[in-house]
């Protein structure tokens, strides 16, 4: 006789029971299978689901912003109003002019995915727009009381919705003008931990300037508002070009400080599509296609190398105008200032990159702020070398600092408390005295050191007068007189306008400079048409030894010089590992070096720049370059690091005397270098004093 089947279940005890199939069936069949067979994972509601995405795309109250900003600029608008309160925390409003939404389509946008940019998964690959995943309205919503207030031109009334904590309130038809509000209130309310990771207002408040001013700069044809509580941090109307943008934003001291890249392009040629060896012959047979190319487009504005920033909060990248923060790009810009900067510090950059959209995938970030391009290195090497091929041909010259100018308060909005501490702090120099007598000096450790307020005395105020004889007021001559304003004489006319230079400050005017002398035997005083140069004569003389460096060592003709007696030089471990990963470049750049023992190295050769007196420091700089600082990088920045220590080492001294011939080859030769902007490390080397600045000084124009 067959067995019959247990099957186990487990009685209130705890201990298993065994009944025969036919026992177990029923009630204590259905509550096995619930409690034994069913799985642990299941779908969320909906508001965890909105709670978990708001987590990913509502970082902090500027993405809130960044949100609400795409759709109206998706959305075609013209006029873009933002409005915050307490950092973003209380309050938040963007309103804008664009199409709106008819009723039916506002009540759908409040459903996650739900968009009308794409259509299928092929739109993905060419994505036009800067919103598409149709999650910022549903993710916002459910952690904040919003109010959407819409209207389409199409409809003569408009849609009022409320929503708090992702919950549908009320949704009315009321009277609006065509365009499209979204007011965002208490933000977090109903998530506290996330609420507690929010910086103070003043922080938040400068991620929303620093994210609407990013954004006014990528569409100069559109006007832009924000505005906290009563201050207006930033206001610009449409204008026809970015630099007009630029200086709406910046103000003209900081549009005098950059370079104009111009619209440069790039093609790049597509290699044929790949064709099975089935199709081969068949192809073969067709007449060739042209082959297809892509074109790249860069534009925008840099700065002068002179111009360091201590942050890449200055740098700004706008990829088919949508603002992005990618790796790859900020290593170009980085990679086009090499040995034009020091090491920590950033540039001013405003860059549009404009491409095919299928050439780059934005849907790789919850936010949209990173970026995938198809083919990396085109892009990198595109934008690196835009970039240094402009500063090479416009060759800007540092010059002293003018007054500054008039900018947006969000231009310039601290990213911190304690910043925003210090600009209010005026400085005790700053301070200007009280108008009435001084003081008596205090005596030492008094309380008088306090300083006392200011008082005067003032007579009371007369009676209202009753009377209007219609005569003409009698002045009381309470002061002196002025001294009449003496005739300018011819001797000090004004300066002829004709004599001005007008071009821009370049230092492609170093080979026509006049030699006056030195400062300190140190600096060189030289004179041209366009004002007063100062050249720091160690620098100078540092980028001259270290381009003529990396020329030979390129044309393999690196002048070096025999040792009469080999030096002998100890290495530490950590040098032992440098030198022999570098050895070859350094028998290429003119050292000739041999193991000699344990931990020691004979040098019988070496470049002619360098003094023997020098030799030994210049090889403990160059393998004491920290480990980190050099794996991973390139064999050209190894190059270049070794070429910067050899002409640091062999270059002019300061306090060094030179006659008037020395100064004249200096300044010829500082001319005719590829960067005479700075030396190697990033030091300025000449400064300029404009001509025009010094007829202001002397009051000439």
């Amino acid at each position: 006789m067959a067995q019959a089947n247990v099957f186990q279940t487990h009685s209130t005890s705890g201990y298993p029971q065994h009944r025969s199939e036919p026992q177990a069936r029923g009630h204590d069949r259905l509550i096995y299978w619930f409690h034994y067979r069913m799985g642990r994972i299941r779908v969320l509601p909906d508001q965890v689901a909105n709670k978990i995405a708001a987590g990913e795309v509502v970082e902090r109250p500027a993405s809130v912003v960044k949100e609400l900003l795409e759709n109206a600029l998706d959305a075609g608008s013209m006029i873009l109003s933002v409005e915050i309160e307490s950092g973003g925390r209380r309050l938040i409003r963007v309103a804008d002019d664009g199409c709106g939404m008819l009723r039916d389509d506002a009540l759908l946008a409040f459903e996650r995915h739900a968009t009308s940019k794409l259509r299928d998964v092929k739109d993905l690959l060419s994505i036009a727009t800067l919103g598409f995943r149709g999650e910022a309205l549903p993710s916002i919503a459910s952690v904040s009381r919003l109010l959407l207030e819409t209207r389409s031109g199409e409809e003569a009334t408009g849609t009022r919705i409320e929503i708090a904590g992702g919950k549908i309130l009320r949704c009315d038809e009321v009277a609006l003008a065509p365009g499209t509000s979204v007011t965002v209130r208490d933000l977090f309310f109903n998530v506290p931990a996330r609420k507690k990771f929010l910086r103070s207002d003043q922080t938040e408040s400068a991620h929303v300037a620093s994210l609407v001013t990013h954004y006014s700069l990528a569409h100069p044809d559109k006007t832009f508002r924000l505005a906290t509580g009563a201050n207006e941090l930033l206001a610009v109307t449409p204008v026809a070009t970015l630099r007009e943008r630029v200086f709406q934003v910046f103000g003209g001291r900081t549009l005098d400080e950059l370079v104009e890249l111009g619209t440069q392009e790039r093609e790049l040629e597509l290699p044929p599509p790949y064709v099975p060896p089935s199709e081969a012959i068949a192809e073969f047979r067709k007449e060739p296609e042209e082959p297809s190319t892509k074109i790249f487009r860069l534009m925008g504005f840099v700065s002068r190398p002179q111009v360091q920033k201590g942050n890449r909060n200055s740098i700004f990248i706008f990829v088919n105008g949508r603002l992005i923060r990618d790796r790859l790009l900020l290593h170009a810009i980085s990679f086009a200032y090499h040995n034009l900067m020091p090491g920590g510090a950033y540039p001013f950059a405003l860059l549009f990159l404009e491409c095919d959209c299928d050439e780059v995938d934005v849907n790789v970030h919850p936010s949209k702020t990173e970026v995938r391009f198809r083919h990396q290195s085109f892009v990198h090497d595109f934008v690196r070398d835009v970039i240094r091929e402009r500063l090479i041909e416009t060759r800007p010259a540092p010059a002293f600092s003018p007054a500054a100018s008039a900018q947006q308060p969000a231009a310039h909005m601290p990213y911190s408390e304690f910043s925003q501490m210090i600009e209010n702090e005026e400085p005790i120099e700053n301070q200007a005295p009280p108008e009435s007598a001084p003081a008596p000096e205090p005596e030492p450790d008094s309380d008088l050191d306090r300083p006392l307020p200011a008082f005067a005395l003032r007579p009371p105020a007369g009676p209202a007068l009753r009377l209007d004889f219609g005569g003409a007021a009698i002045a009381l001559a309470t002061e002196p007189a002025p001294a009449p304003k003496l005739r300018v004489p011819e001797t000090h006319a004004a300066f002829p306008a004709d004599a001005l230079p007008l071009s821009d400050a370049s230092l492609g005017a170093l080979s026509d400079l006049r030699p006056l002398g030195q400062i300190h035997e140190s600096f060189v005083i030289a004179a041209g048409r366009d004002g007063l140069w100062i050249i720091d004569q160690h620098v100078a003389h540092e980028r001259i030894l270290f381009e003529r460096v990396l020329k030979q060592r390129t044309a393999g003709n690196v002048e070096t010089q025999r040792l009469l007696m080999p030096l002998i030089v100890q290495l530490t471990p950590g040098q032992q590992i440098e030198y022999a990963r570098i050895a070859g470049e350094l028998n290429a750049i003119g050292f000739e070096t041999e193991p000699f023992g344990n931990r020691t190295i004979a040098v019988t050769a070496a470049p002619a720049a360098i003094g023997t007196a020098d030799l030994e420091k210049v090889l403990a700089e160059i393998l004491e370059t920290a480990e980190a600082e050099l794996r991973g990088v390139s064999l050209e920045d190894i190059r270049r690091s070794m070429a910067a220590s050899i002409a640091c080492q062999a270059a002019i001294k300061i306090n060094t005397r030179l006659d008037h011939a020395k100064m004249e080859w200096l300044l010829r030769a500082l001319a005719a270098t590829d960067y005479p902007m700075s030396c190697p490390h990033g030091r300025p080397i000449a400064l300029r004093y404009s001509t025009r600045e010094i007829l202001k000084a002397f009051h000439r124009i």
